[in-house]
């Protein structure tokens, strides 16, 4: 690949990445997905960015299209009872999916972004290895990526051993964005409060009981979509001690002690498996069941339709509709969506 059109979002890691891949000799272009109204301020920094580089900028109006992978599938699954993980979502069919069609129609051989993550090749397939500033590493975030999205693909700031690093590179370039702060929540909604905006966009909560693990009615809740499992703040509830959002039976929330969120074994589905198409037999792999949570040892066990994750030890809170994704030391070998906990 020698023509790359970089992912850029108005911030200094896919302006880096630019940089980077300029500095490699590559005919390097740059674009911005417009995915919602009011991303006008991020297209415009990132635009303003590829013209001080002196590249080539496009932008592609994304918003009905992420409005149907994204936002429609992100309702969804908080309407089914479970916490959805969007990133995942639009990396899979947004910034590796439609930004990677774009590309190719527009005559580049392929797409970077300012991930943190490194790609491999090993026996003839494409992995991902965890980012040289572990720190950063979002490989967690790229576990649905397929084979094709991965040989299309470049990821410059995989080996950048820091932040700072990136920083200076940009501030040496001339660049406004060099010390623009990162983003940390979710792009569409930027205060994290996923409920208002929900609720903005036509859904209607529904209705149900905050019981006890036997069934006993506790009281009303503000509706299912409000709770997650884990959750101890912002029930609205005073039990005279520390209470916990267990699970949920259809529109009812399940309340308990915090022991009660630890288990062993975790269901996943929808897995995308990165060295194979699939294991024939139980793999021993660190898994994570979230983003910011440690690594812990378990046991892969393939079935019918995704895998049982068997852990050494008990983790706490595994929350339908989030990511599990499962690593051989610094390798990603793949990841798939919470189904739930088996019972012993």
């Amino acid at each position: 690949m020698r023509k790359i059109l970089v992912a850029m979002s108005g911030g200094v890691d896919s302006a880096a990445a630019c940089l980077l891949l300029k500095k490699q000799g590559y005919a390097v272009g740059g674009a911005t997905m417009l995915l919602r109204d009011g991303g006008e301020t991020e297209a415009e920094d990132a635009r303003r960015a590829a013209q001080q580089m002196g590249i080539d900028f496009h932008l592609f109006d994304l918003r009905r299209e992420f409005q149907k992978n994204v936002i429609d599938d992100f309702t969804r699954v908080y309407r089914q009872g479970g916490t959805p993980n969007p990133c995942v979502v639009c990396n899979r069919t947004m910034k590796f999916g439609l930004f990677l069609e774009k590309a190719l129609a527009l005559g580049y051989d392929g797409i970077a972004t300012g991930h943190y993550a490194r790609i491999e090749a090993q026996n003839g397939r494409y992995i991902l290895r965890t980012a040289a500033d572990r720190a950063k590493d979002q490989t967690y975030m790229l576990c649905g990526l397929t084979q094709f999205q991965l040989a299309h693909t470049l990821f410059p700031l995989g080996e950048i051993e820091s932040k700072a690093a990136i920083r200076a590179l940009a501030e040496q370039a001339g660049l406004e964005l060099s010390r623009k702060h990162d983003s940390q929540d979710i792009c569409f909604v930027p205060d994290g409060d996923y409920m208002a905006y929900l609720t903005a966009h036509g859904l209607v909560p529904q209705a149900g009981s905050f019981i006890t693990e036997d069934g006993r009615v506790l009281a009303p809740h503000a509706g299912m979509e409000a709770y997650t499992t884990g959750q101890r703040r912002g029930l609205g509830i005073a039990l005279g001690q520390r209470t916990y959002v267990l699970g949920k039976r259809g529109t009812d929330v399940v309340l308990g002690d915090e022991a009660r969120l630890f288990s062993t074994r975790v269901a996943v589905g929808e897995v995308n498996y990165l060295p194979y198409d699939r294991p024939t037999q139980p793999v021993r792999v660190q898994a994570k069941l979230r983003y910011t949570t440690k690594f812990a040892d378990a046991l892969l066990i393939p079935t019918e339709n995704g895998c049982e994750l068997r852990f050494d030890t008990p983790q706490r809170a595994a929350t339908p509709g989030q990511t599990a994704a499962f690593y051989d030391g610094e390798y990603l070998i793949g990841g798939g969506t919470i189904l739930g906990t088996i019972e012993e």
